[in-house]
């Protein structure tokens, strides 16, 4: 059913003319009149009839009358929850990673709590294969995701990305334990995370450069527990430089090359336009 018949309806149930309704909507009787005709045949149903020299609505006109208030009311909101100049208002779906969700959402939840208290933001930890699997399928709005400058991600043709920050990684060891390069722990056992590839790529690439094969035993996800492992001797790790680790676990720099973990912004192409998502992402950029 086209709305813009529905509308008529809707007046000529309220101002019960044709005549008034095409004066109140700015045309003409006779489009009013043949708008209504076309509503009926959509339906399969007479909408209106005579009433002397005026009209009426039949019993189905009324009921569908009574359909179309909601109908063009949830019409007016969507349009105006899809305008690009109106105040934003609605339910943003975030999927991203711990430290991204800690150190650019949470900020940004706050100042738009102040600025635009009309969005609420629902936040879902995973990693970056889950969170672009997520944003794939429409489960979500906005994804935050990373990947490694020497493990660069191949992001499909269908995103707008957005690079957030860089963290500088270094080499997890034992407090106290001589070494400087990763080379130096060529016989150590090592520790990557389990939910996520692309710091062991980056692992295996800087042993390959230093001429040995690195010997991974451990798959772990959260970073306290990778500290908890190197404190008590069962493997080294590449760890953020600026996370304060654990006592007993040292976060040295690795030079030639530098490692760097790059965090991104990423959204479906063209859905940025959509208020709650560009005000988001507004405040993620600065």
């Amino acid at each position: 059913m086209d709305v813009r018949r529905l509308r008529l309806l809707l007046e000529l149930s309220r101002l019960g003319s044709m005549h008034e309704v095409a004066a109140e909507l700015g045309t003409t009787t006779s489009s009013v009149s043949q708008g209504i005709a076309a509503l009926a045949r959509d339906v399969g149903t007479d909408l209106v009839e005579r009433d002397g020299r005026r009209v009426r609505l039949t019993p189905a006109g009324r009921r569908l009358a009574d359909h179309a208030v909601t109908i063009l009311a949830d019409v007016e909101a969507a349009r105006r929850d899809l305008d690009p100049t109106a105040e934003p208002v609605g339910v943003l779906r975030v999927a991203g990673f711990a430290t991204a969700i800690r150190r650019s959402l949470l900020p940004a939840i706050d100042q738009l709590a102040r600025t635009h208290p009309g969005i609420e933001v629902r936040v879902h930890e995973h990693e970056p294969l889950e969170i672009l699997d997520l944003l794939a399928r429409d489960d979500v709005d906005l994804a935050l995701t990373y990947d490694y400058d020497l493990a660069p991600a191949a992001w499909p043709g269908d995103l707008d990305v957005t690079l957030l920050w860089e963290a500088e990684w270094g080499l997890g060891v034992p407090a106290g334990v001589p070494g400087t390069s990763i080379g130096d722990f060529a016989d150590r056992d090592w520790i990557v995370n389990s939910r996520h590839t692309a710091d062991e790529e980056v692992l295996r690439t800087l042993a390959s450069m230093a001429g040995f094969t690195p010997r991974v035993v451990h798959h772990i996800d959260s970073l306290e527990l990778v500290d908890d492992l190197v404190t008590a001797g069962q493997g080294v790790a590449l760890l953020p430089r600026a996370r304060i680790p654990t006592d007993g676990v040292e976060v040295r720099p690795l030079a030639d090359p530098r490692v760097h973990l790059r965090a991104y912004a990423a959204t479906r192409r063209g859905r940025d336009r959509w208020p709650p998502l560009r005000a988001t992402l507004e405040r993620l950029t600065r």
